[in-house]
């Protein structure tokens, strides 16, 4: 009796974990599409600026409950500066490519995570990976192109911003396994201050006034942006990674879904092939990964914006 009470309880918390991933990943998309919505009319900084203002809502309490000097008490700091900045980079590049791209084209660029990842795994944490990863690398890589539309257009800016905020998300995740034994209050705090004092130089110059609507639209962006990355870390913790990882690509079902809801952006043929064969790709490094038992936490893809 023991027993089966052990492993309903296992069964039940994994099931929790699962709900917690999808409920994270919708709150995600809807901080992505708010996050368009915003930049649509305000500078990038400014949303920054009241974003990460809205986040320290969701943050105070936990930095209170931890102790503020535990936030200056971290490990290898240039690492933690490197991580930051790249995190920075990512949450900034995203809103920028947003602006101007519909929110499936930019989320199909930010699914390759996972395959960048496990390229920069292998040349800067050592992580051996074998040809068939390799191939699938490659593959991904090759949707990402796809995605991108070989043409002229690929040099586009708003293009560019999607591809190098998703390669800054990649970097991030590689230096926050370096850096996994620092609390999740910490990383996501300095991340936020880091988002808040670019916010503050970008939008010198470009600050706009704003309704009542805007504002709680800025700061609730924040909230969302928080409450989505605890509901993912928690879920992380109650189911294994290899099982929530595949998951997370119900983001582009929800970027498609919300785009066309509130934006009427209808994907075109280039990106739903890209976005499948960028899926597929990372689906199989993922059933290797889980194969050779090392599926890391940090394989999971986008969770920070």
């Amino acid at each position: 009796m023991t027993t089966k009470t052990g492993v309903a309880n296992a069964g039940n918390l994994i099931m929790t974990g699962v709900l917690l991933m999808l409920l994270g990943d919708l709150l995600f998309a809807l901080n992505d599409a708010m996050g368009k919505w915003l930049v649509a009319s305000f500078a990038v900084g400014q949303v920054l600026v009241i974003r990460s203002i809205g986040a320290f809502i969701v943050l105070g309490p936990m930095i209170l409950r931890q102790g503020p000097m535990a936030l200056f008490r971290v490990e290898q700091k240039g690492l933690q500066f490197i991580r930051v900045f790249m995190a920075t980079c990512d949450v900034a590049l995203f809103y920028a490519a947003v602006a101007y791209l519909p929110l499936a084209d930019v989320m199909t660029f930010y699914m390759a995570g996972p395959i960048y990842i496990a390229a920069l795994s292998h040349f800067f944490l050592g992580e051996k990976i074998g040809w068939r990863r390799w191939l699938a690398v490659l593959i991904g890589f090759a949707g990402v192109v796809i995605a991108l539309r070989p043409s002229m257009a690929m040099l586009s800016l708003p293009s560019l911003f999607g591809l190098a905020g998703s390669l800054a998300f990649a970097l991030s995740l590689v230096m926050s396994r370096y850096l996994r034994s620092t609390s999740d209050t910490t990383l996501v705090t300095w991340q936020t201050i880091a988002a808040l004092v670019t916010g503050i130089v970008l939008s010198v110059g470009h600050w706009q006034s704003a309704t009542l609507i805007d504002w709680s639209g800025m700061l609730l962006l924040g909230i969302v942006a928080s409450c989505a990355h605890l509901l993912i870390t928690r879920s992380l913790k109650l189911a294994p990674a290899s099982l929530l990882a595949p998951l997370q690509y119900t983001l582009l079902l929800w970027a498609i879904v919300l785009g066309y809801l509130f934006f009427n952006d209808i994907p075109d043929a280039q990106i739903i092939i890209g976005a499948a064969i960028i899926v597929v790709a990372g689906l199989f490094i993922f059933h290797r990964k889980n194969l050779k038992e090392t599926v890391p936490v940090e394989a999971v893809p986008p969770d920070g914006h």
